[in-house]
């Protein structure tokens, strides 16, 4: 794979990808739900695909192919946790999508600001994402990075991938906010699915086959099919990573904001089933290509070159290489857009208008784009800092991140849980996160990871259970979803009944 043969296929895929963006552009965005939400009429196929390339960036291709490699069959127990979690997304999909419609919410953290009546929730949910979701934009960043360096053996470098992934993730925000994206992703996702899963079929054969592959990994690396083999995955540190992971889907903004787009209910449940089936691809996919690496390049400097060395190798023909590795910087690509639109709506809803409530929303728009430059300059110098295992930093992120989510499954189901709630765990289990990552990230033996959720969950009953309930409030939110899910509900059994009675007039007729 030459440098020149990168370049150009990157000039193509660019190329295509514009042309995706500037189609996307025509349906509008001149209002916070036009450019983050897409007017609320995303339909199933592309929120599908959507969905899985902001979730499956550089972290799978390359951060859980490395994991593999660094730490054997753990890597996949891992990520199939995260497969249980998105069942999450079954229980509260539908609730988020009927309070985003009745309330006409543009983000997670303003949902939570008004079922706990305090825009200092907003505010504290807000600045604490951005906190945790820079770093985490920054794996992506660091993906496409080593991903360039390793298959051109040093001729693209480190910087210049970050540079570009990140000038193309302001263009792709810009050009018409989350439609284009959205659009592209789908572009993306298909292209990362196929190319890849061929790539692993035809590096497997090279290698003598599943069999030979497997036997091999037995003899010469037995530790990496077993729990906790080389010494990375054990018991604490598998929970530590795996617990924040599992509730990936509810904890990180940029994902979650997602629920709000579907058109309709029917759109959502294609939307996780296409997700679903995907993903258990992609993730299958990435081991294989993590034990591949192990086998045919035991001795490699870095786990995250995994990837790379396997397509510039002779086992990968030079343009169906090329395919996956535009695939991935694609989808890490997305992933980056994606955190920028949502942190920016984020800031410019839930802080700026909030410390500004006189701003019209053609303001708070205008605030949006322009901190989205400023978040991707942000992560662009976190990436710079190559700092630990892409798949361990992406896990650091949601250790964070999850500090929201016993305030989020009490905005539906707790109508005891107070706003003072909501400040003191989230603001004290990020900062409690953080020292733990400053100071070693071990407290009595136990990683961040395990303790993020066990503290966030304790300051939020504790201190909700002795601070004034807005109950107003929640019965609000309660009500409003009632409304929405049952009214969906009457429409569609009136549109079976009358398909019923189109279908057989005559045993109707009088």
């Amino acid at each position: 794979m030459t440098e020149s043969l990168i370049w150009w296929s990157i000039a193509i895929y660019m190329l295509i990808a514009v042309g995706i963006a500037l189609l996307a552009r025509q349906g509008g965005a001149e209002s916070m739900s036009g450019y983050f939400l897409g007017n609320r009429q995303m339909n199933g196929f592309v929120s599908a695909m959507s969905y899985s390339a902001t979730t499956y960036s550089a972290f799978m291709m390359v951060g859980l192919a490395g994991l593999t490699y660094a730490g054997g069959v753990g890597a996949l127990g891992f990520e199939i946790i995260y497969f249980a979690g998105v069942s999450l997304v079954a229980i509260f999909g539908p609730k988020y999508w009927a309070v985003g419609k009745a309330f006409g919410f543009v983000t997670p953290s303003e949902m939570l600001g008004r079922r706990y009546n305090s825009r200092h929730v907003a505010m504290a949910v807000s600045i604490a994402s951005c906190i945790f979701l820079i770093p985490y934009a920054a794996v992506q960043l660091a993906g496409v990075g080593y991903l360039l360096q390793g298959t051109t053996n040093g001729a693209i470098d480190f910087t210049t991938g970050v540079v570009m992934a990140t000038a193309i993730a302001i263009f792709f925000s810009y050009v018409a906010g989350i439609r284009s994206v959205m659009w592209t992703d789908s572009l993306q996702a298909i292209m990362m699915i196929v190319a890849s899963t061929l790539v692993a079929f035809l590096v497997i054969k090279g290698l003598g086959g599943f069999g030979t592959l497997f036997d091999t990994l037995a003899t010469e690396k037995p530790q990496s099919l077993t729990v906790p083999g080389s010494g990375l995955f054990s018991f604490v540190t598998f929970l530590g990573l795996t617990i924040p992971w599992f509730f990936f889907s509810l904890s990180n903004p940029q994902v979650s904001q997602r629920l709000f787009m579907p058109s309709s209910l029917k759109a959502m449940r294609q939307m996780l089933l296409g997700f679903l089936v995907f993903g258990l691809i992609y993730t299958l996919v990435s081991v294989l290509w993590g034990f591949s690496a192990l086998v045919a390049f035991p001795s490699l400097e870095s786990a995250d070159l995994a990837t790379a060395s396997l397509l510039s190798s002779g086992f990968v023909p030079p343009v169906l290489g090329v395919i996956v590795l535009i695939g991935i910087m694609a989808a890490a690509v997305s992933t980056i857009d994606s955190i920028m639109l949502t942190l920016s709506s984020m800031l410019a809803r839930d802080v700026y208008a909030n410390i500004n409530p006189a701003a019209s929303e053609k303001r708070q728009l205008m605030v949006g784009k322009i901190v989205v430059p400023l978040i991707a300059l942000m992560a662009l110098g976190f990436a710079e800092l190559k700092l630990d295992l892409i798949a361990v930093l992406s896990v650091a992120a949601s250790s964070g991140l999850v500090a929201a989510v016993p305030a989020i499954i009490g905005a539906f189901y707790w109508k005891r849980g107070t706003a003072a709630g909501v400040l003191v765990s989230v603001i004290g289990t990020g900062a409690f996160v953080l020292f733990m990552y400053a100071t070693g990230n071990s407290l009595l033996g136990l990683p961040a990871g395990i303790w993020g959720i066990i503290v966030s969950t304790a300051l939020f009953i504790g201190v909700s259970l002795v601070t004034q309930v807005h109950s107003s409030s929640a019965d609000e939110f309660m009500l409003a979803i009632s409304d929405e899910l049952n009214s969906k509900r009457t429409s569609s059994q009136r549109s079976h009944e009358a398909d019923r009675l189109d279908a057989n007039p005559l045993k109707h007729a009088p």
